[in-house]
């Protein structure tokens, strides 16, 4: 009967992923994990089907906007496909308390990070250290030096993101803001793009482990896919700060739950 709101359910994670660049696992996994009586390994595995449509959706729409840099994410994708193995590959080991306290904890950083920042952090960081964006692929390519440093990072990325279910975008928006001085909006952009990707590979590896439900996945692809769509959309339109501040305190309450039930 409750598996009737999970389009609806799809659709608000996904509207909000698309706009502050990450997949939205940090809200569907403890939904599914709490709400649904989900073991935290098919939480992460059905989780990470979802973000890899909300990332096709949401790149199909900023690409029209142009602010999608493909070489730069089919480039750090590479970094992030053998992370996104290796992450799944710990969950089938790892036992399920382990990976709901990992993830409780996990959850109430990324929360204390969106309040300090409250989404204009990055914003932040160039103004105040008169560091130029830059608008130029070509232009971050040839930083090879930095770009190491971001496909490094991007490794990691790939790992968390199979190994606690989320998109990734809460490693990569950093990177391709701090380390490549991205524009915000093309930070968001590629983060999406070089999602579909990283959700893809760990999406392979959970389903060989048995650990999709393909049911529900679909039913909360299906909402997110339009949600992803409508946040794209409003990104450029709307400031998110309180957005955040209201869904950071969610995320807080969602861990402490998380937390509570594994301990």
């Amino acid at each position: 009967m409750w598996e009737l709101i999970l389009p609806f359910i799809g659709f608000l994670v996904a509207f909000v992923a698309a706009m502050i660049g990450v997949g939205g696992g940090v809200f569907i996994v403890p939904l599914l994990t709490l709400a649904y009586a989900f073991t935290p390994a098919h939480a992460i595995g059905t989780s990470l089907l979802v973000i890899f449509f909300v990332g096709l959706s949401a790149t199909m729409s900023y690409s029209r906007h142009k602010l999608v840099f493909f070489k730069v994410g089919l480039l750090l994708a590479v970094a992030t496909i053998p992370g996104s193995l290796l992450g799944a590959y710990l969950t089938s080991i790892l036992p399920g308390a382990v990976l709901g306290l990992i993830f409780g904890v996990f959850l109430i950083a990324v929360a204390i990070r969106m309040l300090l920042s409250n989404n204009l952090f990055y914003k932040k960081k160039f103004e105040t250290d008169n560091v130029k964006a830059v608008w130029s692929e070509s232009e971050v390519l040839a930083e090879k030096r930095r770009f190491v440093a971001a496909f490094g990072l991007c490794f990691f990325g790939g790992l968390v993101s199979a190994l606690l279910g989320i998109g990734g975008g809460l490693v990569f928006v950093p990177v391709l803001a701090l380390v490549l001085f991205l524009p915000i909006h093309v930070v968001v952009a590629t983060s999406m793009f070089t999602m579909v990707f990283t959700s893809s590979a760990g999406v392979v590896q959970h389903w060989s482990l048995g650990n999709v439900n393909l049911e529900f996945g679909i039913l909360l692809a299906v909402g997110a896919v339009a949600g992803a769509l409508v946040g794209s959309w409003v990104c450029k339109r709307v400031s998110d700060e309180k957005l955040q501040a209201i869904f950071a305190v969610a995320l807080i309450l969602l861990s402490v739950q998380m937390i509570l039930k594994f301990i």
